[in-house]
């Protein structure tokens, strides 16, 4: 993986209000850490983050992070975590964990595909089962993304863990028997119809429920009398 350069600034903003301020100055809040150093508060320009996402295969990125004032000008560092806004989608926080060049390092990297699967032509639909596999190694050797090509996949058949030949000087870890790409057998138009049927019989099978008002038995009519009878009697007064 090629590290990517980017500025970073030194963030005195901790608290809501300031960090609030922040974000409207187009400035996004992040933290760097590492074994050898303790977390340091940073901040980012809103569109170089940006840009940086968007030009990159994942949000998995190495970036070789300069740090305005800082002792040491240039530091390795995985963009560990993005935090987005759930309606705009915008950054709100990221999360930079340092690493060495020399030092291994365990990241997930996303699966894409190429070519067409022969079980596809036949009728069948190609299934991506593990959208991330994780991988362990130098931060240089670690891949943007997995690509594996499924031009030789029948119906029934997959491209498991252990199938898959991983960069070099790289492990892929995981259970080597799971299946990472899958082409699974068309759906019959009696399973559907099947699928259908036993759905509609667990919605019927359903109980209603139904809430009965409760009935007031002769005692508790009795005691509400009672109980309005000197209310009766300080009216008369």
């Amino acid at each position: 993986m090629k590290s990517v350069p980017l500025t970073a600034y030194p963030r005195t903003a901790v608290r809501r209000s300031a960090v609030k301020k922040l974000r409207a100055a187009q400035r996004v809040p992040a933290v760097i850490y590492g074994r050898q150093r303790s977390p340091q508060n940073l901040e980012l320009q809103l569109k170089a983050l940006e840009d940086l996402i968007h030009h990159a295969a994942s949000e998995t990125i190495l970036v070789d992070l300069t740090i305005e004032g800082d002792t040491q000008p240039r530091r390795l560092a995985l963009l560990q975590e993005v935090q987005h806004h759930p309606l705009s989608g915008r950054p709100l926080h990221v999360d930079f964990h340092e690493v060495g060049a020399d030092e291994r390092v365990t990241i997930q990297v996303p699966v894409q595909t190429t070519g067409e699967a022969p079980g596809v032509k036949a009728g069948g639909v190609l299934e991506v089962l593990l959208f991330k596999l994780k991988l362990r190694g130098l931060p240089q050797d670690l891949p943007e993304v997995i690509t594996l090509d499924v031009s030789a996949l029948e119906i029934g058949k997959a491209i498991h863990i252990g199938d898959i030949q991983p960069p070099p000087g790289c492990e892929i870890l995981g259970d080597k028997a799971l299946s990472v790409v899958a082409v699974a057998a068309p759906v019959t138009e009696e399973e559907e119809k099947a699928a259908e049927a036993a759905a509609a019989e667990t919605t019927a099978a359903e109980p209603e429920v139904i809430r009965e008002k409760k009935e007031e038995t002769p005692a508790e009519g009795a005691e509400a009398a009672k109980a309005e009878k000197p209310e009766k009697a300080e009216k008369k007064k």
